[in-house]
């Protein structure tokens, strides 16, 4: 599982250089608007995680710099942080 969260990382790594790039140099008509369009709608949605996530990062010892990363990795970032449950048994 550590395999696929890592390798989401990286995918959603790569799409934020993409909307970057998009910002410096303006892809061809119709790209630009759609990975805009993409990654305006990809920020809503980890700033979204940030907010209903902020009673898991709140007592992390560096609750900023998960928060950045949530900003940026989103839920991949999430399921990294959040250990098994301690006392729960898997049937």
């Amino acid at each position: 599982m550590k395999v696929f969260w890592g390798l989401g990382k990286l995918l959603t790594l790569g799409f934020w250089l993409v909307v970057v790039a998009n910002m410096v140099s303006a892809l061809p008509n119709p790209f630009d608007l759609l990975v805009s369009l993409a990654g305006s709608l990809v920020l809503l949605t980890h700033l979204l995680e940030m907010v209903l996530f902020n009673g898991s990062v709140r007592g992390r010892p560096r609750p900023w710099l998960d928060r950045g990363l949530i900003l940026v990795f989103g839920i991949f970032h999430l399921q990294s942080i959040s250990g098994p449950s301690a006392g729960v048994a898997h049937a």
